[in-house]
């Protein structure tokens, strides 16, 4: 397994580097596309559509919608980012509901509708932060991976009060607190590199700890999501890795929230 892991990565990271910040308009929209519509794939199982040939055409139907919103262009309008602020508030309550509230959102159209509000609003947040600069495409990633990190250490080092034990048993609540802290060093160091001054590093700083505690629920929605259906991962694309939803979980919920929170309100 870890031979898998390694090899996978290997090829994985330079792949998803080159594409994120060697590609620009055009090219990033459909690079970042293929990438959402693959999670999209690993979707509709989580979602209880298990027919080839419907989930491919689920599948058709979401490329369908991100064609649309490319036609509309500028940037995609902001509405779609709304529509992930609305969302993931809905994902927050039944997450902390788990399973009380589970006959809400149990039937396949809620779960493919919860999808299209996961999966949308993160392909035109990634399109809006690569539009803005790559340092900042490069600063919400470095945000997700160092909250993991610091969740990671901090979790293994003090854990102790179980943050949402029926739906995933390993994470804490001193393990969000880590990765919280690991996020907020971040953000005054870019505050600082960038020149954003006082009250700019003060925006950041407040932005960064709301979409640090927000990309947390990206990983338990499909934690929930996969419990619920019986599963360990979201399918084998990524050997050693599981899918693709599995590495990209946290950011559909953190790129959509910082792209509306420091370009689209503030």
């Amino acid at each position: 397994m870890l031979r898998q892991r390694i090899i996978t990565a290997a090829w994985l990271v330079p792949l998803m580097l080159a594409g994120l910040f060697g590609l620009q308009e055009g090219g990033f929209a459909l690079f970042t596309a293929a990438i959402v519509l693959l999670a999209a794939w690993e979707w509709t199982n989580l979602a209880g559509v298990t027919e080839p040939n419907r989930r491919l055409a689920l599948v058709c139907g979401l490329a369908v919608l991100l064609l649309l919103l490319w036609a509309v262009g500028a940037t995609f309008s902001v509405w779609p980012l709304w529509l992930a602020a609305a969302g993931w508030l809905a994902n927050l309550y039944w997450i902390v509901h788990y399973p009380a509230k589970v006959e809400q959102w149990q039937s396949v159209p809620w779960r493919l509708a919860m999808g299209v509000w996961v999966l949308l609003p993160a392909w035109v947040g990634f399109n809006v932060l690569r539009d803005a600069g790559a340092i900042w495409l490069l600063f919400v990633l470095l945000l997700v991976w160092g909250a993991d990190i610091g969740a990671y250490f901090s979790g293994r080092a003090y854990g102790r009060r179980k943050l949402a034990p029926r739906v995933s048993p390993g994470k804490s609540w001193e393990g969000v607190a880590g990765g919280l802290v690991v996020t907020l060093v971040l953000a005054l160091i870019f505050a600082v590199w960038q020149g954003l001054g006082v009250g700019g590093g003060i925006v950041l700083v407040i932005v960064t700890a709301v979409v640090t505690l927000v990309s947390v629920l990206g990983d338990l929605l499909e934690s929930m999501l996969k419990r619920y259906r019986g599963i360990k991962d979201s399918s084998r694309l990524l050997p050693g890795h599981g899918g693709v939803l599995d590495r990209i979980d946290s950011l559909t919920a953190a790129v959509p929230l910082f792209a509306l929170l420091a370009f689209g309100v503030l």
